[in-house]
């Protein structure tokens, strides 16, 4: 329960202070957000826990996948102020096109699998 508590405090940490510099220097704040700084601490706190490197190795394969099938997320954010869209609009948007390329993906290999 502690490590619970230590790994949630780290990324609400995380969160807030990217956040923050995000507030203050938008650049600063996507060269933040394009660092794996998540999937680093991920792996570290699965690896103090489990010591289970197979398990680190497919986390790190899917990852390597589904991090570029997650990128269509900021493109309506990406576009918002030319396309007249507004925050929630763009933000809803995203979500349905990462959906849609996670989704595409996770159902085509789970029937690639089941063949």
């Amino acid at each position: 329960m502690l490590m619970f508590l230590v790994r949630t405090a780290i990324a609400a940490l995380v969160i807030g202070v990217v956040s923050e510099i995000a507030h203050r220097t938008p650049r600063l704040g996507a060269v933040l957000l394009t660092l794996p700084v998540v999937s680093i601490i991920a792996i570290l706190m699965t690896w103090f826990k489990d010591h289970d490197l197979k398990n680190l190795s497919q986390l790190s394969r899917e990852t390597l996948i589904l991090v570029p099938l997650g990128l269509p997320f900021f493109i309506p954010l990406a576009f918002a102020d030319r396309l007249e869209l507004n925050f929630w609009s763009a933000f809803g948007a995203g979500l349905v096109l990462a959906s849609l390329t996670i989704g595409t993906w996770l159902v085509l290999v789970d029937r690639l699998w089941s063949i």
